[in-house]
């Protein structure tokens, strides 16, 4: 019975964590729609016919990568994995999304659709593959283990924390 018990916290634990962690990457996607959509206003002042939907969209949508990649890095995975290689995972995302998402948006755009209607429509669907990309591929724990060299540079930063010692025995 104790065992159970033990068990339902720990699951507890897990769900609060992934709670948090959702609701900080939702705080930082909103900053980066921030910049998107008001990047995006800015280019579409000066391209503003529906042929130029996609010369407005990847330049704010690049922008916003930017800025959501290196907050979510620090800030909601607290990702210490290879920089590169997250970056190059996230790179190979947008290969996929960036052009669907600009074919997509630059044919509502002919049809007659508002941009910013369009805009919205993909930043929410962006939203939500993102997370669920970053979550359990990019940042996921098991992708997610310091270099050695990290470990090392960590523990001569912080010698007496034992959390750290800690953790890298069970690993």
């Amino acid at each position: 019975m104790t065992e159970n018990l033990k068990n339902d916290n720990s699951n507890k634990k897990i769900n609060k964590k992934e709670v948090i962690q959702a609701l900080k990457f939702i705080l930082c996607s909103i900053g980066a729609a921030g910049i998107q959509f008001g990047s995006f206003a800015i280019f579409n002042l000066f391209l503003p016919e529906e042929k130029y939907y996609y010369l407005c969209y990847i330049p704010s949508l690049i922008l916003s990568i930017l800025f959501n990649f290196t907050l979510n890095r620090n800030f909601t995975f607290k990702a210490s994995n290879n920089i590169p290689l997250a970056m190059t995972k996230v790179f190979i995302f947008y290969l996929v999304f960036t052009p669907l998402s600009a074919l997509w948006g630059q044919g509502l755009a002919m049809a007659g659709w508002n941009e910013f209607v369009i805009l919205i429509f993909t930043m929410l669907i962006n939203f939500v593959t993102e997370f669920i990309y970053q979550r359990f591929y990019v940042f996921h724990p098991k992708y997610n283990q310091p270099t050695q060299t990290q470990q090392i540079e960590e523990n001569l930063e912080n010698p007496n924390d034992k959390s750290n010692n800690e953790n890298k025995q069970e690993n």
